[in-house]
């Protein structure tokens, strides 16, 4: 039988020297031992934990229709314009107050779906605007007219070519607006 070495180590849970009765011992007491041993299942019930929670997003992104991933774009450009305009009044009443604001669109989405997620035809809107009075659309059309100019605003309500979008295209319109959402809030805490 091998003498063992009488070389100390240092005992990884509470840093005292001990001499170890085995070579692969790393703990000087039963109680560090058994702290060592509870860190080793965390990390490894944590590793399982991340793993399991991996394949759940995975499993709901594969059965995400076209309309989810609309939903998840239109999302990430609301939040967008919301950020981009947040020192801005309201685009159609010209207020600011301490209601909820909503990213309103100049022409809706069923009016000319192929302007959705343009920056252009969507503005800080308040809610009562947006929603209690449909756009409000004339004060919005002046004051856009102000913001962006007439050229921009005579573009928008003009003839567009329908384009559908594929759910490769909506994710990469997901994925552009997420970006610039998280640069946005890096740059402006």
């Amino acid at each position: 039988m091998k003498a063992l070495s009488s070389r100390p180590k240092r005992c990884k849970v509470c840093r005292s020297e001990f001499v170890p009765r085995q070579g692969f011992q790393t703990w000087c007491s039963p109680d560090c031992g058994y702290k060592l041993s509870q860190a080793k299942q965390s990390k490894e019930r944590a590793k399982v934990d991340k793993a399991e929670r991996a394949e759940i997003r995975q499993a709901k992104e594969r059965i995400k229709t076209r309309g989810d991933h609309l939903k998840d774009a239109q999302k990430a450009v609301n939040e967008f314009i919301r950020l981009r305009d947040a020192e801005l009044p309201c685009i159609s009443c010209g207020r600011h107050h301490q209601g909820k604001y909503d990213a309103g669109h100049y022409r809706t989405v069923a009016a000319a779906p192929e302007l959705r997620f343009n920056p252009l035809n969507i503005h800080k809107q308040c809610s009562p605007c947006n929603t209690q009075k449909s756009g409000n659309i004339v004060e919005y059309r002046i004051n856009l007219v102000k913001k962006i100019g007439a050229e921009a605003v005579e573009w928008l309500e003009g003839p567009h070519e329908q384009d559908k979008l594929t759910v490769e295209d909506i994710k990469a319109i997901t994925a552009k607006y997420r970006a610039l959402v998280r640069e946005m809030k890096r740059t402006n805490p």
